[in-house]
């Protein structure tokens, strides 16, 4: 997504301020961002019931700088929300609020409460970090490791799970083009029970401009509170692979069972039977691949076809995605995208359209017109705890406008209609975000 050829230009309008600073250690500016969102929304039902609600979201984000040569370390990532109406409540969640400091050898370490990227779902965490990392990259990358421990925080309140430990470290290696390879290993103690161990492992490999792989994976070496299946418990794979500026080839793969680890030690530890639903949990599964080909700058073509698994007792459905993108078309200066998913289920087959018309008003401003159908919806329900309802006669309209006033300041405005057999629902956002 990032313009490799403005790098370039960049590199060499400084390149003999490189050349008398070859010696300097590497660093970045610290940054941050803030945003601030609000949402109002009214549901009406054919039956005459309505009702209302309204969001206000703010995000804080900042990072220090980072520099070869060590130094203070912190940073800052919230989220909090208030939601009135019939869904009145407070949200804050903590991502990261940690402080720390790295010596010149490259050992570091970290106070506070922290999500490690590197771990997936499971690198939150609130206590301490121990990590190393290597002064030079040896031929196979920059060498990491890193050991942690503490508190399982909540992530919809500022506390933290009652009796649970969470403790793992980590060996990485990281090289050029963001390539990196990390192994893990996550415990959770849930009093005096083991909730999980998992061992954890996620690799992004890019070769030039090309191929690249992005995986991740989970493999539980224990199970929920010791009665819970071991094994893989979810892995992600994404493979690209252009052979020409012409064609590009992509592959996903995504499975995972969904199980509420919580609720089954939470069960054992006061005594109760476990539901065996409880341990199955939910599945979740899909398979497939595409093929794109770029016609011109400004036309581009795909199709794929894919096998999705949504729920533990659904059986697989096929899905058959075609589509175009096309830019500036005939020097109008709308852009357009057009797809379909075709699903094909026993007795049930269907589509789901998606178009996007946008256009930009002078360099500040772009304006975009949406239209969906069929549309899915999450539902927190069922004995394993979620469904996925697909709606076959859902439509939603969008109208959304983003426009960027300074190099620091953007506006997004929005307002769309969701329609249902015996709903609909509209809402209205505006939004600002200030980086600095």
């Amino acid at each position: 997504m990032r313009s490799f050829g403005r790098r370039r230009l960049g590199a060499m309008a400084v390149a003999a301020a490189l050349l008398t600073a070859a010696s300097a250690p590497a660093q970045t500016k610290g940054w941050g961002t803030f945003s601030l969102f609000g949402q109002s929304s009214t549901q009406r039902q054919d039956t005459g019931y309505s009702y209302s609600t309204s969001d206000l979201i703010a995000y804080l984000t900042l990072r220090s700088p980072g520099n070869d040569d060590g130094g203070l370390e912190y940073g800052l990532d919230v989220r909090s929300a208030r939601y009135s109406g019939v869904f009145d409540q407070n949200q804050v969640s903590i991502y990261d609020a940690y402080f720390g400091f790295r010596s010149k050898s490259g050992f570091g370490f970290r106070l506070g409460q922290m999500w490690l990227n590197d771990l997936g779902a499971l690198g939150s965490f609130g206590g301490a970090l121990l990590e190393y990392r290597a002064k030079r990259p040896s031929a196979l990358g920059r060498l990491r490791l890193g050991l942690f421990g503490g508190g399982e925080p909540d992530l919809f309140k500022v506390s933290y799970a009652q009796g649970v430990r969470k403790a793992g470290g980590y060996v990485a290696l990281d090289g050029d083009l963001g390539r990196r390879h990390v192994l893990g290993f996550v415990t959770v103690r849930n009093h005096n029970l083991t909730e999980r161990e998992v061992v954890t492992l996620l690799n992004f490999l890019p070769i030039g401009r090309t191929f690249f792989l992005y995986q991740t994976s989970e493999y539980d070496i224990k199970g929920p509170g010791g009665t819970g299946k071991t094994g893989l418990n979810y892995f992600f794979a994404n493979v690209r692979y252009a052979p020409s500026d012409v064609v590009e080839f992509q592959g996903t793969y995504h499975h995972g069972r969904s199980i509420d680890a919580r609720t089954i030690t939470n069960d054992e530890l006061n005594g109760r039977p476990v539901d065996s639903r409880l341990l199955t949990g939910l599945l979740f599964e899909s398979a497939g691949g595409r093929v794109t080909v770029s016609l011109s700058r400004h036309l581009r073509v795909w199709g794929g076809y894919y096998r999705d698994r949504n729920n533990l007792d659904a059986a697989a459905t096929g899905r058959v995605q075609a589509g175009f993108w096309a830019s500036d078309i005939l020097g109008s200066g709308f852009d357009v995208t057009v797809s379909d998913n075709r699903i094909d289920r026993t007795g049930n087959r269907y589509d789901s359209w998606y178009t996007s018309v946008g256009a930009s008003i002078g360099r500040s401003v772009y304006i975009t017109a949406d239209y969906t159908t069929s549309l899915s919806v999450l539902s927190f329900t069922g004995s394993d705890g979620v469904i996925v309802e697909s709606r076959p006669q859902s439509k939603r309209y969008s109208l959304s406008a983003n426009v960027n006033l300074t190099r620091h300041l953007s506006l997004l405005l929005q307002a769309e209609r969701l329609l249902d057999d015996t709903s609909h629902e509209d809402r209205v956002m505006a939004g600002a975000t200030v980086r600095f």
